[in-house]
């Protein structure tokens, strides 16, 4: 009988990795944290965290709602 091996998918290991920084993104930014809308162009949230990793300024929740509520 063959030797089973497990084989990394370098395609799921990224998936994976960008989902972590995703999650980091909305701790850090204040928004709520959404597995499904990784890579959902029409998420708001992924659209910062798009413009965050690009190094475009995102906009922090955090500081939107210190304003609203101060």
């Amino acid at each position: 009988m063959a030797k089973q091996s497990f084989q990394p998918n370098n395609r799921v290991r990224q998936i994976f990795d960008d989902l972590d920084i995703y999650r980091e993104f909305c701790v850090d930014y204040g928004y709520k944290f959404d597995e499904a809308s990784m890579y959902d162009m029409r998420s708001y949230v992924f659209r910062q965290f798009n413009k965050y990793i690009t190094g475009k300024p995102a906009k922090n929740s955090w500081d939107e709602d210190a304003r609203r509520h101060a």
